[in-house]
């Protein structure tokens, strides 16, 4: 896959904080060599968060994202700093751009704290050392740090720009070579069978992001990938010669997919690919259970993260809340987030219901977790909740053999 093809998700995001007019937004420019960011002396020039995807030499594909000042005041102020701790949920790497000519204050000290406590990768720039007055060392903060992790430079005439980018280079993490979303389940020669569904929901013209990047693992492994739609399943395993060694299923589909596939053959669902890959299989499987504890009155939120037009038959906001109603009896509101909203407090729900993900990088998706194992609310995914509603979430499991075999025991069929 090309670096102009790495998906948004699959991209190293380089988070760029500071306090207004430290030169954020002009430090982006001068890594990309673009006007990718609107420069100017107004203080609270980046109002929102800006996200772009990119390829930036020496790191390869990459999201620079800008940030509003973390000095903003009013309450409108307040909420564009709000805006910005929020991007540390998706932030890989952090820069913390410095005024040189003023050095750290308490705002720099706190989105560095901050920083930290999320064990976040960070390089402190000093901006504006073409500035004679430019001492940037003030701060206790900068006083513990390596000097490694603070570097010197200036967005004006360029200084130590390059060294900025090998820096940043050297913060990148290993790449998990291991992690994989189907590929170290199958075996070069196989037949991997993929369901897709294509209805008014479906977008035309193109597969959604998930089957596309499954497709590609299969090839990447040397195996054969068929797709057909779920009308066409039966016949299609009829006219392969030989049994599938893995059929993957759109989660809305799982019910009529499971009467078809034998039982011999693994079956599992695009959705409980996406949880293992992003390293929370465990823990979707296990909130699962809480379908059963459900209560009238009861709230579940179900969050995708992504946003797109909602068809009227969307699995997010009307299939999904009709089969949870059915499956539990009970009377239960539904809330509904996308794309990077997130609430920081969850006490309201009972459970919080996620889409796979696709979009979202690891390190977002992890917080999300986070979120909701720190409010002590079970959460689970849209396959896992589906799977476990009609009865086949062990089967759907099994094909993954570092699962715990005790926490498969979920569906009340077994």
């Amino acid at each position: 896959m090309s670096m102009n093809n790495t998906p948004l998700a699959e991209r190293i995001h380089i988070g760029i904080f500071g306090r207004r007019n430290a030169g954020k937004s002009s430090i982006i420019n001068a890594l990309t060599g673009q006007d990718l960011a609107i420069v100017s002396d107004i203080k609270g020039t980046t109002t929102d968060p800006v996200l772009k995807a990119m390829e930036l030499l020496p790191l390869g594909p990459v999201v620079m994202i800008d940030t509003p000042g973390l000095d903003d005041e009013g309450e409108l102020g307040l909420l564009r700093i709000q805006k910005a701790y929020q991007m540390l949920n998706k932030t890989d790497i952090a820069i913390l751009v410095v005024d040189g000519t003023v050095g750290m204050t308490d705002a720099d000290t706190a989105i560095f704290t901050r920083i930290q406590e999320k064990q976040i990768p960070c390089l402190v720039v000093l901006n504006k050392a073409d500035l004679a007055a430019c001492t940037g060392t003030e701060g206790s903060a900068l006083h513990a740090l390596p000097k490694e992790q603070i570097i010197r430079a200036s967005a004006q005439d360029g200084t130590n720009i390059e060294g900025l980018k090998e820096r940043l280079a050297h913060l990148i993490p290993a790449e998990d070579t291991a992690r994989r979303i189907v590929g170290d389940l199958i075996n070069p020669g196989d037949l991997v069978v993929l369901v897709v569904p294509i209805d008014k929901s479906a977008p035309k013209g193109r597969l959604i992001l998930p089957q596309q990047q499954t497709i590609r693992d299969i090839l990447e492994r040397g195996a054969v990938s068929v797709v057909t739609r779920d009308t066409e399943l039966d016949d299609t395993l009829k006219s392969l010669g030989r049994a599938p060694a893995l059929v993957i299923t759109d989660s809305q589909a799982f019910g009529q997919v499971a009467k078809i596939v034998p039982e011999n053959v693994p079956l599992t669902s695009f959705s409980i690919l996406f949880a293992r890959y992003k390293g929370s299989l465990h823990t979707v499987v296990e909130g699962a259970k809480a379908l059963e504890s459900l209560a009238d009155g009861d709230t579940v939120l179900i969050s995708e993260g992504c946003t797109h037009h909602r068809q009227c038959e969307d699995i997010g906001t009307v299939k999904l809340p009709g089969w949870i109603r059915n499956h539990t009896g009970k009377s239960i509101k539904f809330a509904f987030t996308s794309g990077t909203e997130f609430p920081s407090d969850l006490s309201k729900y009972s459970l919080v219901i996620h889409c796979g993900g696709c979009t979202l990088n690891e390190r977002e998706m992890k917080y999300r977790l986070c979120c909701a194992k720190d409010a002590g609310i079970p959460i689970t995914n849209y396959g896992t909740a589906i799977a476990y509603m009609k009865g086949i979430l062990k089967r759907s499991v099994e094909v993954f053999p570092s699962l715990h075999p005790g926490c498969v025991r979920t569906d009340r069929s077994l």
